[in-house]
């Protein structure tokens, strides 16, 4: 009878450690799996820091164009129909994806009506890692990321004058208010926006009020 109890156990024992074996390599398994995901979230980071840095960038720098279009005819118009931003950001996008131990793989801009768009492509400067799986420890994760910078305000007109202007020069009082441009009322996101073009620093924080910078799915 010990002898039966002993070959059964001499039986089970191969399957004891075949199991064993194989939950090993699927714990192993999982750690590559978990190794990969944190590549690729650390890509997806990367690009989104290169994309929002290189909006940011471009919006700060259409502040001078936005107000010299203000003061044009049909200005604003020729404005948000033209892209402001073709190669701007791609140093800033460099600099933060370096933070980030990533490379800028791809970079550009589109343009759209009151709003341009800029995209980042990334290869992270790391690799997920050696694995149970083959070819992980050569293999770099890879993102990419689009931000855009849109225009977010509507201009709030104001009815002409149907009479007479009050004053002492008559008809020559009007014809000197249209030589100097009064200020041009927006409402953004509900907030009222005053820009008086006449100011020598009609407003500090413009881009920032006028603009939004924020990503947006591929």
């Amino acid at each position: 009878m010990a002898t039966r109890q002993r070959d059964e156990a001499g039986q089970a024992f191969p399957i004891y450690i075949v199991m064993v074996a194989g939950l090993l390599f699927l714990a192993f398994a999982f750690f590559a799996v978990g190794q990969a995901s944190a590549a690729r979230n650390g890509a997806q980071g990367a690009a989104d820091a290169a994309a929002l840095a290189a909006a940011q960038e471009a919006r700060d720098a259409m502040r001078l164009p936005f107000l010299q279009a203000l003061g044009e005819p049909d200005g604003l118009n020729d404005f948000l129909s033209g892209s402001q931003n073709p190669g701007l950001g791609r140093e800033e996008a460099n600099r933060l994806a370096a933070a980030n131990r990533s490379d800028v793989t791809d970079f550009y801009w589109q343009q759209g009506f009151w709003q341009d768009r800029v995209t980042a492509r990334v290869k992270t400067r790391y690799t997920v890692g050696t694995s149970v799986i083959p070819s992980t420890k050569d293999r770099h994760a890879t993102a990419s990321a689009t931000a855009v910078v849109e225009f977010r305000c509507s201009l709030k007109t104001t009815p002409e004058p149907t009479g007479p202007q009050q004053g002492d020069g008559g008809e020559q009082d009007k014809d000197d208010s249209k030589d100097t441009p009064g200020p041009i009322e927006f409402t953004c996101d509900g907030r009222p926006v005053i820009i008086d073009l006449s100011s020598s620093d009609p407003l500090a924080e413009l881009s920032k009020l006028i603009f939004a910078v924020h990503l947006i799915d591929d």
